[in-house]
Formats: C-alpha cells, structure tokens, sequence
C-alpha cells in the first residue's frame, strides 16, 4: 500500500528494522537506526518477525529467512536491499557468488519485499564499482554502507517511491555452505583469489585437505614487509 503523500511527510513516522540472525550487518543497522531517529522518525530494531508491529515502513536487512505474508501486512512498505543485477541472481549472498565469477562491478538495489524471495519492484539501484582486491570485510563494509544510504534516501523522498516491476528470467543462487571454500592445493592462489576474498576466517574459512588431514587457511591484508 502506498502512503499518501500527507501520510510521508507526517512525522515521526514508524519504522520497523529486522535483521533476523546475528549478522555482521548489524553496527550498519545500529547507524541507520540512529541516523533515521535524528531525522525526527522512530526506528526500533528487531531479531523476530513475530516483533514486528503495525506502522509505516519496515526494512528487512541481512536476514536469512522470508518474511511471512502477516508480517508484510503490519506496515504500509516493506523494503529490502539486494546485492545483484535483479531479477538475475536473487537467492543467498549475492556478491559473493558475483565476486566468485570475477565481477567487480555489482548492483545493489532497495527493493520492495513480498512473499516470493527477491521478487519485488525495484525503488533503487545503483552500483558497487570493487577494485578486485577487496577482502570479505572490505566488501561487506562498502555493501554495509550502500544499504544504510540507500534506505536513507527512500526515507528523505517527498513523495514514497513506488519503484519498477523486474522484468527478464529470474536465475537464483543457493545458500553457501562451508564446503564451498575448500581448496584445491593442485590450483595456484592467483587461481583461487576470489575464494580467498570471500571467505570468513572466523566463521566461514578457507580450508583444504593433503594426507587425509585438513587444514584451515587465514587471510588478511599487511603492510608491505
């Protein structure tokens, strides 16, 4: 439903923040709370669904699971910001799988969020432009900061933006498992780079077997020595 444009520019509107696992977006999610309640708006953050109550826009950000039609039905927009060229490439992490295929250039849009995954109209989207040496941190923080602005903005509208419906063939990627960052040591690291960008060295990390034994490898980036 979209609010009239009294209803927009009326504050202190309500806004409902969930991100439903303990994800590494959430100091993001603590600014873009903190910037949205300076503005004169009321953000309350959330880690359940169920938590959710009527109001004006709810965001769902890092979450892993679908929010249930009853939980759509609580606010006037649901949004949701998605790092791939939609409707290609809905799914789980998105520019992971775009960095494994050697892009360095990936869209990232604020989309509307309705009960079929990554389908909704899209209000935004622009593009993270990556150098090709960025870390799984570095990626996260630029992603972690393209999503607080792009929430921001649909806030600051005059009018509440509708947004387009996705047009094309969807294509969908699978949730990453942690046997998708095993090694292959017969391969160089030049080879395998993209897969070392990507991993967590603490929750998710690179490994790789020799001898029947397995072995984790770290990654981080140093001062020239």
């Amino acid at each position: 439903m979209l609010p009239n444009v009294h209803d927009w520019w009326n504050k202190p509107r309500k806004i409902s923040v969930v991100v439903d696992n303990p994800s590494w977006i959430l100091p993001y999610i603590d600014r873009l709370i903190n910037e949205i309640n300076f503005s004169g708006d009321n953000a309350t953050l959330y880690s359940e669904y169920s938590m959710v109550s009527p109001g004006d826009v709810a965001f769902f950000l890092g979450c892993i699971k679908i929010a249930p039609a009853r939980v759509l039905q609580q606010n006037k927009r649901n949004l949701v910001c998605h790092a791939s060229d939609l409707p290609k490439g809905r799914g789980f992490s998105p520019s992971s799988w775009a960095i494994l295929e050697g892009k360095n250039s990936i869209p990232v849009c604020l989309l509307e969020a309705v009960e079929a995954v990554d389908a909704g109209r899209i209000i935004y989207k622009e593009e993270m432009i990556l150098q090709g040496h960025e870390l799984s941190d570095e990626v996260r923080h630029i992603f972690g900061n393209f999503t607080v602005n792009l929430c921001l903005r649909f806030l600051s509208e005059t009018t509440p933006q509708l947004g387009i419906p996705q047009e094309g063939e969807p294509s969908f990627y699978p949730r990453r498992r942690p046997k998708d960052n095993r090694l292959d040591i017969d391969k160089s690291l030049r080879e395998q780079f993209n897969l070392l960008r990507i991993v967590d060295n603490e929750r998710y990390p690179a490994y790789f077997e020799n001898l029947g034994h397995f072995y984790k490898l770290s990654i981080e980036k140093i001062e020239p020595i």
